[in-house]
């Protein structure tokens, strides 16, 4: 009885200390969050990631914006399917469900500690999180004028001086808009005709309209889970809002019929996704919605095509840490926004409206990181709202100057579902405002599109500067920028004017047109010029590495001694410079 009892203590010592050295093991992956769900639910939402991250640095050599979004998303996918392949075997194997990304190097499952175990011992995971359900920040709505037609503008569209621009004969044509948000109703008066789908006979909504939203939130606490919980249902196949959040804040970009004057860039077109249900999103949803902005699809999430992108897109929404998020995940939707931009596309974000609390309120991802452009809200009298969030970033340590600049954000009159009309109040209001000056920048110089920073740069130096008596931390009120308005009020008729006069040496660019067939090739590339080119020609490797350099035009190009991969092709002649992507496959 004794040597039984021995023995029955020896293995239970030799189980606790293998167990221990395993929870070891696995916690350097395992978000402890994560480990804390599972000892209360056998299933947890979780979000995988890798850890090799696709280096999009050359994608700053390519000029046109369509090849640019081309090169990042071939980048990315090579990276992803490297990464990732050993994961979704098991995951298939296992029977699971799972969402896999490529403009993050990451998988969505909901998964058991065994299965997180698994794959935790991969070495390509870099770690495994929660993918947590996030309300929506909350907004608030005033009695104002909500179904009083108005002729003129509304006074946000006249204060930041979009009307005058309007004057100049820029109001977004052939700009595309994008949100993701609560959803959209489509068939708004206001939007209807603004949005990419409807064409004169025939409505599609192929590349125009994702809806990421599969499952309902427990976070509603329904007494019966069922997509009839949900006005929208689940995964619908046109745009669709369940809130009004989203309707409110498409309007502000776009929204005009003969009666209301909403938007900032009425002849902008839009499209959308929906990246929360009734008002609760997730990192995953979130990210979903990002990639299919990389590239959109069609409705049955095929074919994506980063032609179809948008030029901007709008983000009225924020991932708390006192709902779940933390650092692991918010460093995915880092990388998102990173390669969004890199592939041309401008990211706009509301700051948040916790400015009640002062200093250090831009607290929620993903305002506060530094690839957003984060946006404050201002008042009618041009004074900051009291809700807006104040800077500096504190979460990650860095003391950023956030907001980047402010823009008007309390009682915003625009549409919401029934084709109605409300004002709201909130960053989400004021961020919509930058998205719609984006689309008038671009409108009025098109060789601007792709090119964000230079965007960046032109709403920043060409704000109303603000001043504050509040000094937060490191940054005076009284100097610029500031914690509380960033560069100041946004004044798109400013921002136009300096976007017409920048010499537009893209616009230039357009002169070399030029293909490059057969593509994907082993070895030798032809160029088709439209006109008589006679200048070098470069090749760069996906590092930006040049690879071959030839002071004189050829019109067949032998590659054979390269790699296989994808490279850039550069042509030069005076102060032009053109560029196209191609892959060497063998």
């Amino acid at each position: 009885m004794n040597r039984i009892l021995y023995f029955l203590i020896l293995f239970a010592a030799t189980f606790f200390i293998y167990s221990f050295d395993k929870v070891e093991e696995f916690n350097g992956k395992i978000d402890h969050n994560l480990t804390l769900l599972f000892k209360q639910n056998n299933l947890v939402d979780c979000l995988i990631q890798f850890n090799e991250k696709a280096d999009i640095s050359s994608a700053q050599l390519i000029t046109d914006k369509t090849e640019k979004g081309r090169f990042v998303y071939q980048i990315l996918s090579d990276v992803s399917q490297k990464s990732q392949n050993e994961v979704i075997a098991y995951l298939k194997n296992e029977d699971v469900s799972f969402s896999n990304f490529l403009v993050v190097n990451a998988i969505a499952a909901k998964l058991s500690l065994e299965q997180v175990e698994w794959i935790a011992n991969d070495p390509n995971v870099k770690a495994i999180a929660h993918d947590p359900w996030v309300r929506i920040e909350k907004t608030h709505s005033t009695n104002g004028t909500p179904t009083k037609a108005l002729a003129e503008p509304e006074w946000g569209i006249k204060m930041i001086q979009a009307d005058s621009v309007w004057r100049l004969g820029f109001q977004g044509e052939d700009v595309i808009i994008a949100g993701q948000d609560t959803g959209y109703e489509w068939e708004h008066s206001v939007l209807k005709n603004k949005y990419r789908g409807v064409t004169e006979s025939d409505v599609d909504h192929n590349y125009n309209w994702h809806d990421a939203i599969r499952e309902i939130s427990p976070a509603h606490e329904d007494s019966i889970i069922s997509p009839e919980a949900n006005p929208c249902g689940l995964n619908s196949p046109f745009p669709c809002d369940d809130h009004n959040h989203g309707t409110h804040t498409m309007g502000t970009m776009v929204g005009s019929d003969s009666l209301n004057s909403v938007g900032v860039a009425p002849n902008a077109k839009w499209i959308a996704c929906r990246n929360m249900e009734r008002g609760v999103g997730k990192p995953s949803t979130y990210i979903e919605c990002f990639e299919w902005f990389l590239a959109p699809t069609n409705i049955d999430d095929a074919l994506p095509n980063p032609a179809k992108a948008p030029d901007v897109i709008n983000n009225s929404w924020s991932c708390p840490e006192d709902e779940g998020c933390n650092e692991t995940n918010w460093e995915l939707m880092e990388d998102a926004i990173r390669n969004l931009k890199a592939a041309g596309v401008f990211v706009v974000v509301s700051a948040g409206n916790d400015g009640r609390m002062g200093c250090g309120t831009v607290m929620n991802p993903p305002a506060t990181m530094a690839s957003s452009f984060s946006i404050g809200a201002t008042r009618s009298n041009d004074t900051i709202a009291n809700f807006s969030s104040r800077g500096p970033v504190l979460i990650d340590s860095s003391f950023r100057v956030k907001p980047d600049v402010s823009a008007p954000g309390h009682n915003v009159r625009s549409s919401i579902r029934n084709n109605e009309f409300r004002n709201f109040s909130g960053t989400s209001m004021a961020g919509p405002h930058v998205a719609g000056a984006v689309a008038l920048i671009i409108s009025a110089n098109p060789s601007l599109r792709g090119d964000v920073n230079a965007i960046e740069d032109i709403l920043e130096e060409t704000a109303e500067v603000k001043f504050d008596s509040t000094d937060c931390f490191n940054v005076m009120g009284l100097t610029s920028p500031n914690h509380v308005y960033g560069h100041g009020r946004i004044n798109v008729l400013k921002a136009v004017e300096k976007a017409l006069s920048i010499s537009s040496t893209p616009e230039v660019v357009r002169e070399i047109k030029f293909n490059v067939y057969p593509n994907p090739t082993s070895d030798i590339i032809n160029i088709k010029t439209d006109n008589t080119f006679e200048g070098p020609v470069q090749i760069f490797n996906s590092q930006g590495r040049l690879v071959f350099n030839q002071n004189y035009f050829s019109k067949n190009i032998n590659v054979g001694q390269l790699p296989s991969g994808i490279y850039i092709i550069k042509l030069k002649k005076d102060n032009a410079v053109s560029s196209q992507i191609f892959t060497i496959a063998r």
